[in-house]
């Protein structure tokens, strides 16, 4: 069976770690994803990110490409 992988963008922050992106961590971890955690670690890179993607918030997960979107659109592809 192949490997089940996803690429996971969260933000951490000198003064900040975003709990969501803790949540999607484990969540994939949970369900037997080997997880490419990119972090973001400034404001201006989560900026970048967002604008590129055409997004309003981090974490963003992706598998095989697709984008899932953020720990709640995660909770429901893998209870799906």
């Amino acid at each position: 069976m192949a490997e089940k992988s996803a690429i996971l963008y969260r933000m951490i922050l000198p003064d900040h770690t975003c709990p969501f992106g803790v949540r999607a961590k484990q969540m994939l971890e949970d369900a037997g994803f080997q997880v490419d955690d990119r972090i973001l670690s400034s404001r201006d890179e989560v900026e970048a990110f967002e604008d590129e993607q055409g997004v309003a918030t981090t974490p963003q997960v992706f598998i095989d490409g697709e984008r899932i979107g953020g720990s709640d659109d995660l909770e429901r592809y893998l209870a799906a």
